[in-house]
């Protein structure tokens, strides 16, 4: 299944144009679990926008920071807001291993309850077969996507910073590949780059440092239509400052997202009353880009792809629980959703599993670019 919004203006339902709930109190209660600040602050902020929208319907739990040991209490969590009556809807996201088990203890207490995760951290077969809605970004999709964003914005060379511990991870080296077929087809240059692992002896700064030193290296052998992008989180605040400086291209974070990299690598603090702000980021991100000369050679998603998981989900597990979609799962009014909320066209795909078994229930998105 292959479907893309590109609708020019969608209103989420129950909402008026300030996207309040038009002071209708609903019968029903939504949980929502995320990591703490610690694991992601993203998820955890946008839980809490959620719950200052819509108050008391809201219940949001954390997961445990330490949950692979802990995954004992993910179900305890989850089954705490399971045995709330009024709590229709769950959503988790992360769904850190232990979710499926966690659901699995909800379903035998109610069956009742709408499950939506993102992110899951567990087989997608045993996942898919467990919750009612499974979202994940395209990370094989974006083997395609982001060499044709470079080739967009000028890029002549890609270079792809990876390292042995990474390039062991399936999906990873199976989008590497489509890299090196994409520059192909499109007339880059692909440069498979060894950066140090951050895990290893020289630890994070020592591939920070590395970083540093090699992109101008690589700018001044390649040019400056060089594109660059790296698997790892660690590299991408070095990463963006060197492309910056040295004038070279950078299509997107490892993890996209206007949070990811941007603000520590341009010296952006968001105040507190600006945290979860998207909009507030993405104009404080172009000015400092601007201030460079960089302006068009960066770009990334336009909404972190967790967040509007669980903010959008909400949406979706309000419009089920009111009675507009066709069943639990509706892809059409999903993705009406992800377009209202990331104000972009989006690319949703169901996942076809290694035997070729469409799990119809578990959606692989990508987002059009946000271009600074």
């Amino acid at each position: 299944m292959f479907v893309v919004f590109s609708f020019s203006s969608l209103t989420s339902c129950g909402k008026d144009k300030a996207g309040n709930n038009n002071g209708k109190k609903k019968a029903y209660k939504i949980g929502i679990m995320t990591g703490t600040v610690t694991q992601n602050e993203e998820e955890y902020r946008a839980a809490q926008r959620v719950k200052a929208k819509y108050g008391d319907m809201i219940i949001h739990q954390t997961s445990p920071d330490d949950f692979m040991k802990e995954q004992e209490v993910t179900i305890s969590n989850v089954l705490s807001m399971a045995s709330d009556p009024d709590v229709k809807a769950i959503i988790i996201c992360q769904a850190i291993p232990g979710s499926s088990a966690a659901i699995d203890k909800a379903r035998e207490m109610r069956d009742d309850i709408l499950f939506i995760v993102g992110v899951p951290g567990e087989d997608p077969d045993m996942i898919a077969s467990k919750a009612d809605i499974v979202l994940q970004a395209d990370e094989l999709g974006m083997g395609t996507a982001i060499i044709e964003q470079a080739k967009k914005q000028g890029a002549k060379t890609f270079v792809h910073y990876s390292f042995p511990r990474h390039m062991s991870y399936q999906l990873l080296s199976m989008r590497r590949d489509i890299f090196k077929e994409q520059c192909k087809e499109l007339g880059l240059e692909f440069v498979d780059a060894t950066a140090p692992d951050p895990t290893g002896d020289a630890g994070v700064p020592g591939a920070q440092q590395f970083i540093l030193e090699d992109v101008p290296r690589k700018v001044a052998e390649y040019g400056k239509d060089t594109a660059f992008f790296s698997t790892n989180c660690s590299m991408q605040e070095p990463l963006i400052k060197s492309c910056l400086l040295e004038g070279a291209i950078y299509p997107q974070p490892c993890c996209p997202s206007p949070y990811h990299g941007f603000p520590g690598a341009l010296g952006i603090a968001i105040p507190e009353d600006k945290q979860g702000d998207i909009p507030y980021a993405v104009e404080q991100i172009k000015s400092k880009i601007a201030e460079y000369d960089g302006t068009g050679r960066f770009s990334t998603w336009p909404v972190p792809i967790n967040m509007m998981f669980i903010e959008a989900g909400a949406e979706y597990a309000i419009a089920y629980l009111d009675g507009n979609t066709d069943g639990m799962n509706d892809s059409e009014k999903l993705g009406e959703l992800f377009k209202d909320y990331a104000d972009n066209d989006i690319t949703m795909t169901t996942y076809t599993n290694s035997e070729g078994n469409e799990l119809d229930n578990m959606y692989l998105i990508l987002l059009d670019y946000l271009t600074f």
